[in-house]
């Protein structure tokens, strides 16, 4: 069984900073592709950034310079480390891994707010 777990969300003021975790079991994590998309209120669903199995990296635009994304294959876990965060970062933070198939995780709520 697959599972992607998220964690490390929560509220922060602008300008702070987060590192979102996202846990994997049940596949073989360093063959995947992962990454991150957001969903704020009202919104479509965003992709965020994406690192492949060989660690290539992408980004929004309206995260670059700000957010790292990055992995541990010994650990089966990815990251997403966001600095300078800004009110329009708010939405909640899902991971994805993609091989033959695609998994999603749960979601984790993140809040930036003065």
């Amino acid at each position: 069984q697959v599972q992607l777990v998220e964690s490390g969300g929560g509220l922060v003021q602008p300008g702070e900073s987060l590192r979102l975790s996202c846990a994997a079991s049940g596949i073989i994590f360093s063959i995947n592709d992962m990454g991150w998309f957001r969903q704020a209120p009202g919104k479509q669903r965003e992709l965020v950034a994406a690192i492949t199995s060989g660690g290539s990296t992408n980004y929004a635009d309206s995260v670059k310079g700000r957010f790292i994304i990055s992995r541990d294959n010994a650990k089966n876990t990815m990251y997403l480390q966001m600095n300078s965060l800004k009110p329009e970062d708010t939405a909640v933070y899902y991971c994805f891994s993609n091989n033959r198939a695609t998994y999603w995780g749960q979601g984790t709520q993140v809040t930036v707010s003065s």
